[in-house]
C-alpha cells in the first residue's frame, strides 16, 4: 500500500484529508471498530521501523504517508527516536465547533536519547479527543478500546531557526 497507485480509489482521486476527516470518517470509525470506507489507511506497527523504511507499508500520497498505529509510550526504532515537540492542537469540527480530536507533533532523531541528532522527519499523530472516545466506545458497547492513533509522516525543510511542516 505504499504507492498510492496501489490503493482501490479512481483514477484521478488523490488522498488529501483534512484533520477533522481523518479524525471524524477515519479514526472515529476505526475505533468504533466500523468498517471505513474507503479502507485505505493500513495498520502498521511503526515503531520498528525508521521514518525513511515505510515506503511500501504505509499508504503514500505526495510526501506523506498515513497509517494506523497503536499508541505506545515507547518511540524508538533501530537507530533513532521519535521525540515529541510539545506542540499539541485540538481539531475541531466545522460543523459543530467541538473538539473530535487532538494533534501531536514529533521529530525524529538519529542516535539514542537524548543525544540524537535532529531530522527533517516531522510526525503528526492524531488521537481521538476525550468526549469522541467515550462516544466511540459506547457506541459499540465495549469496555475496552485500543489505543489507536492515525499518523502522518512527512520530511519537511527545516531551519535552525523554525521549521514548516504541513497539515
Amino acid at each position: 500500500m505504499g504507492d498510492s497507485n496501489n490503493v482501490n480509489l479512481p483514477p484521478g482521486f488523490r488522498f488529501y484529508p483534512t484533520d477533522e476527516e481523518l479524525v471524524v470518517h477515519f479514526l472515529q470509525r476505526k475505533a468504533a471498530l466500523l468498517p471505513c470506507h474507503p479502507d485505505v489507511i493500513p495498520d502498521l506497527d511503526l515503531y520498528p521501523f525508521d521514518p525513511w523504511e515505510l515506503d511500501g507499508r504505509a499508504l503514500a500520497e505526495g510526501n506523506q504517508w498515513y497509517y494506523y498505529s497503536r499508541r505506545t509510550q515507547n518511540r524508538v526504532t533501530a537507530n533513532g527516536y521519535w521525540n515529541p515537540m510539545g506542540i499539541e492542537e485540538a481539531v475541531v469540527s466545522n460543523s459543530s465547533n467541538r473538539r473530535v480530536g487532538i494533534k501531536k507533533f514529533y521529530v525524529f532523531y538519529v542516535g539514542e536519547a537524548p543525544h540524537g541528532n535532529r531530522t527533517n522527519w516531522i510526525m503528526q499523530e492524531y488521537r481521538l479527543s476525550d468526549s469522541a472516545a467515550s462516544s466511540s466506545r459506547s457506541s459499540t458497547k465495549r469496555k475496552s478500546q485500543p489505543k489507536t492513533v492515525s499518523t502522518t509522516i512527512s520530511p519537511q525543510k527545516h531551519s535552525s531557526s523554525s521549521i514548516m511542516y504541513a497539515t
